[in-house]
């Protein structure tokens, strides 16, 4: 197989998909208001509130959904070979995770920027709320862990990735102090910065940075963890137009320039895709494709960590309802172009079949490493550039991913205590640095607590990852269309998803509890158990709130229901 079609047909799917679903979605089914007031104005305080231009807030939704996942899924799920991995990519792109990412950030705005788990309540009931709020909790916890790790194990593997790495954060201070406190535009700022920020990678490329083999205790890779928490933390309590905006704009631009860069070397070199479509070779520890593709690809299909993001800190900056479609939905087509590219580098950056099949020799076996280095030999044969350099490219690409998505999970996390706090009367817990060092410190507990280190075992939390994202992404699709329905709106294009999700991430669940137990992992049995019982009692709780709506009809006359338009001076601020 050609990559070169591949790519095609995936970014052709992608680009039609933007441009005839999501305008269909917006017009037809959210009815987006260019005059509707966005909690961004309603509600601005200047730190977690700011009315954002939709460019630097796509920057910022983007790279903080995208992280190592849209990379580690399909990097291991190419196993069970090319096809699966790429249908299910381009289709869950264009009619699973753009409907639910744009329908995430809509339902919040119109809700004032309530979060997803906050929103449960209200379409739902509170105890609907207490039980998704758990959830949540748990797949941020996951999230931010895993993360670490790679990040980690990225630094000790790749140590020219650090120096670029670190130093985009001075880049994105200076970015936001331009642009929020002397009003200077998007365009100098944005040329300088990239220019900084790949200039930096060559000084990477050339002064590697390695921390001691053990200090404290601890290995490399756990020292980075601790450093990497630390810095997370910090982040997370500062304004978001200080940091967490225009990290994650710069972020975004990089991300496209090296896709960019990624793809042209794919159209100059014409590799060939070496894996099999359907491999029947499998290593004795794969499990099967159905239906754990569809729970080993998440942030690459669909996620609902996207829709935590998406009403979590993207809904409080979005200027106008319609940059719902531009932020949310193209957001999720940006995720589902590097998807692909990790699916390209993985099956056409192989020389061999053999070389593919020594690679590739357990589940465990894929990742950020296949990717990263059948990457790095695409731009090379693509472009004359030393390998070295491509894989210093495209792991700096993956940490930086990486690492503001942990920037963005560690703050959801202390959104989500300090609501517990507010919710049960614990004062003490709706502190900003209190909530923040809880967080921090359960993400800790687990990178290290699982697998037996940080660093050394700690991916054999994906799995559990990957069901809890999807069951959440599946609750959110069934929450928004309790909404739909209030408002006397078609649901089909959310419950259809809702229906196939539900069915196959239950029976991954399922699957992976019988593993955990046979393999004597009962912590993951206990979070397995915890989780599936919550998902299924949140499901039921809705679909009872869903046939109700469905039987009584929408709220009222307007079919307006809930999140209908409120005066400004009504508006809660």
């Amino acid at each position: 197989m050609n990559a070169i079609l591949l790519m095609v047909v995936g970014l052709g799917a992608f680009v039609l998909g933007y441009i005839f679903y999501s305008r269909f979605i917006a017009n037809q089914i959210f009815r987006l208001d260019p005059n509707f007031e966005t909690p961004a104005h309603a509600q601005e305080d200047g730190v977690d509130f700011v009315p954002t231009n939709r460019w630097v807030l796509w920057g910022h939704h983007f790279t903080s959904v995208a992280g190592a996942a849209p990379i580690v899924g399909p990097a291991i799920a190419v196993v069970w070979g090319w096809l699966p991995a790429f249908l299910w990519v381009v289709f869950g792109t264009v009619f699973f995770a753009g409907v639910h990412d744009a329908g995430a950030l809509w339902a919040s705005v119109r809700n004032k920027g309530q979060s997803i788990g906050a929103l449960t309540e209200s379409v739902v009931g509170a105890r609907a709320r207490a039980l998704f709020m758990i959830v949540i909790f748990l797949l941020l916890l996951m999230v931010n862990a895993v993360f670490a790790i790679v990040i980690a194990g990225l630094f000790v593997d790749f140590p020219s990735s650090v120096i670029p790495s670190w130093f985009v954060i001075a880049v994105a201070l200076g970015i936001g102090w331009l642009l929020y406190r002397r009003g200077v535009g998007l365009l100098w700022p944005s040329v300088i910065a990239l220019i900084l920020l790949y200039a930096s990678m060559f000084v990477g490329d050339q002064v590697p940075v390695s921390l001691p083999a053990e200090f404290m205790g601890l290995g490399g890779a756990g020292q980075w963890v601790i450093l990497l928490f630390a810095y997370a933390a910090v982040a997370s309590l500062l304004p978001v137009w200080v940091l967490l905006q225009p990290r994650d704009y710069i972020n975004g631009l990089q991300l496209f320039i090296g896709l960019a860069i990624f793809f042209t070397a794919v159209l100059l070199f014409n590799p060939t895709v070496v894996a099999p479509a359907f491999n029947t070779g499998l290593p004795a520890d794969v499990p099967p494709l159905l239906p754990l593709l569809f729970v080993t690809i998440a942030c690459g299909a669909i996620s609902g960590f996207h829709g935590l993001v998406a009403s979590g800190t993207t809904s409080k900056q979005l200027d106008k309802e319609t940059d719902v479609r531009f932020v949310g939905y193209l957001g999720a087509v940006g995720e589902g172009a590097l998807a692909l590219a990790a699916i390209l580098a993985c099956t056409a950056g192989f020389a061999t079949l053999a070389d593919w099949e020594g690679f590739y020799d357990s589940f465990a076996a894929g990742g950020v490493p296949a990717f990263v280095q059948g990457g790095g030999a695409i731009i090379a044969g693509g472009l004359g550039l030393p390998v070295h350099f491509g894989e210093t490219l495209l792991a700096v690409m993956a940490v930086l991913f990486a690492a503001t998505t942990m920037d963005t999970g560690v703050r959801l996390q202390r959104y989500i205590i300090q609501e517990w706090g507010v919710i049960y009367k614990i004062k003490a817990l709706t502190g900003r640095v209190l909530s923040t060092l809880l967080a921090v410190a359960a993400c800790i507990a687990l990178a290290f607590g699982a697998g037996g280190g940080a660093g050394t075992g700690g991916l054999i939390i994906w799995p559990l990852f990957g069901t809890t994202n999807q069951l959440l992404a599946a609750i959110t699709l069934l929450v928004l269309s309790v909404i739909l329905i209030k408002k006397g709106r078609r649901t089909v294009f959310t419950l259809a998803p809702f229906v196939f999700l539900i069915t196959m991430t239950v029976l991954a669940l399922l699957y992976q509890l019988a593993q955990f137990w046979r393999n004597e992992q009962y912590f993951l049995v206990f979070m397995d158990v915890l989780i599936l019982v919550a998902t299924i009692w949140v499901g039921l709780e809705s679909l009872g709130t869903l046939f109700r709506a469905r039987r009584d009809g929408p709220d009222d006359e307007q079919g307006e229901g809930i999140g209908a338009e409120v005066p400004a001076a009504e508006r809660g601020g």
